[in-house]
């Protein structure tokens, strides 16, 4: 198998991961009135978000998205022969 078939199958996988994992995130308008109010960053939830599911989520897809474009332009710029 060549790279260039490794990584379309990666950047492939990657695609289905960041719709599954941004579909299973929750909505941000349930924070929304703890966020005009300035009470959601000093509550226990606002402190500790990275530690939970929600948090880990985020991150999850932050990486994704990162690795999503680097990929894509590798393998639009051709670096990557048969």
């Amino acid at each position: 198998m060549t790279l260039l078939r490794v990584l379309t199958v990666v950047f492939l996988l990657i695609c289905v991961l960041i719709a599954v994992v941004i579909l299973l995130q929750e909505g941000k308008q349930a924070g929304l009135g703890g966020a005009i109010s300035g009470t959601a960053s000093d509550s226990y939830w606002g402190k500790n978000k990275s530690r939970s599911a929600e948090g880990m989520l985020e991150n999850i897809t932050k990486i994704a998205i990162v690795l999503y474009f680097v990929i894509a332009i590798i393998l639009n710029t051709g670096l990557v022969k048969y």
